[in-house]
């Protein structure tokens, strides 16, 4: 009898217009993922998604490893602008723990305006100038590192019933190492049936999105955003750490135009934003959703003592509302015993916003504690 029996993600990162830089195309070009599977099983899917694109994008090769993925049976695959698409299940033979590379070559000219920035200890790619999609190895004088994940949305895998996900939803901070270091610290620990899915874009909010290219890496509003980002096989409950950016962006046109003071927000509407974009999202959907806290700000270059009066009250309320189903206090996490209002001595990444590496260690292990009293 096969033991398995449901398609679970394994893997995945957000999709967001990329950074607006003068070059905005790129032609015979070799992308290629490593990515760490969390399960065993016997076949493989991957969503590609052109979601932020304009124009439709061709692949010409995808590869899982040596396997080469199809859209219908055919080649080369089609993602269609504003699309999201699901490339053909292909038997694979995958073990927990395995890391294997995805592979995709663009011979033609390419939008590269769908992509994620991300980091940490399980993350970062790879990209050569030619086709390479099929070599073991690129040639070093012909390639880079690259933290941006163009196109390469979400891998799943069929695997056992006992297997789920668990989505990572937020802003910079979980675009940054902490998703990657729970996922290290559950298996360490033994807890081996859950998947982190990162969902997470540098300088999104939950209430507005900037439409000047300026700041349109920063992402889809929440409303946009979370109904496409929790689209997750077998995904089981929702980790939400996002708001900080609602707060600390508007400083005024006169400062800067596309920053007014308008767009900052209640702690009402912060309340309201996450009620109604996200909790009732997560109730229709049958899924646990968690709070996280927003982080210290003291000493970031808007700060100012009103709003850090709105991150402490809003703090609160995802601490202590009954419309979550358990809250992970990242704040106290990683804040001075002495003076919450900063990091601790060694968690600033040096801007007062970002934590340090420690300080995303000590974010990943009050998650994990969490996960292993209440999931």
């Amino acid at each position: 009898m096969n033991k398995f029996s449901k398609w679970v993600s394994t893997w995945g990162t957000a999709t967001s217009i990329t950074d607006r830089r003068e070059a905005v195309y790129a032609k015979d070009i070799t992308l290629r993922y490593p990515i760490r599977l969390c399960f065993d099983g016997n076949k493989i899917r991957v969503r590609f998604s052109n979601l932020t694109g304009t124009e439709d994008v061709k692949i010409e090769k995808a590869f899982v490893g040596n396997v080469q993925l199809k859209q219908r049976g055919q080649t080369p695959i089609t993602i269609p602008a504003g699309k999201e698409i699901n490339t053909d299940e292909i038997d694979f033979d995958a073990k927990a723990g395995q890391t294997v590379n995805i592979s995709l070559y663009l011979k033609d000219c390419t939008q590269m305006n769908a992509g994620t920035l991300v980091t940490g200890p399980l993350s970062g790619g790879i990209y050569a100038y030619g086709d390479f999609a099929e070599a073991v190895e690129f040639p070093e004088d012909l390639c880079r590192p690259t933290s941006w994940y163009y196109f390469l949305n979400t891998v799943d895998i069929f695997t056992e019933e006992k297997n789920r996900a668990l989505c990572c939803y937020g802003d910079s901070i979980t675009a940054q190492d902490w998703p990657d270091y729970l996922q290290k610290e559950l298996e360490q620990r033994g807890i081996k049936d859950i998947a982190v899915i990162r969902r997470a874009v540098c300088g999104t909010r939950i209430l507005r999105q900037y439409d000047c290219i300026t700041y349109q890496a920063y992402g889809l509003k929440g409303e946009t955003r979370f109904p496409i980002e929790t689209n997750i096989a077998g995904l089981e409950s929702v980790i939400i750490q996002h708001g900080i950016n609602d707060i600390i962006h508007p400083v005024g046109v006169e400062v800067n135009k596309f920053r007014p003071m308008t767009d900052m927000p209640t702690f009402d509407d912060l309340k309201g934003g996450v009620e109604m974009l996200y909790l009732d999202h997560c109730k229709k959907n049958n899924l646990k959703v968690y709070s996280g806290t927003l982080l210290p700000i003291y000493g970031w270059r808007t700060y100012e003592k009103f709003r850090d009066d709105l991150r402490n009250e809003f703090n609160e309320w995802l601490r202590t509302s009954k419309s979550f189903d358990g809250c992970i206090d990242f704040d106290e996490a990683v804040r001075d015993k002495n003076n919450p209002e900063k990091f601790a001595e060694g968690f600033d990444s040096g801007d007062h916003l970002h934590p340090s590496k420690d300080a995303y260690r000590a974010m990943a292990k009050a998650a994990a504690d969490f996960i292993e009293k209440n999931m």
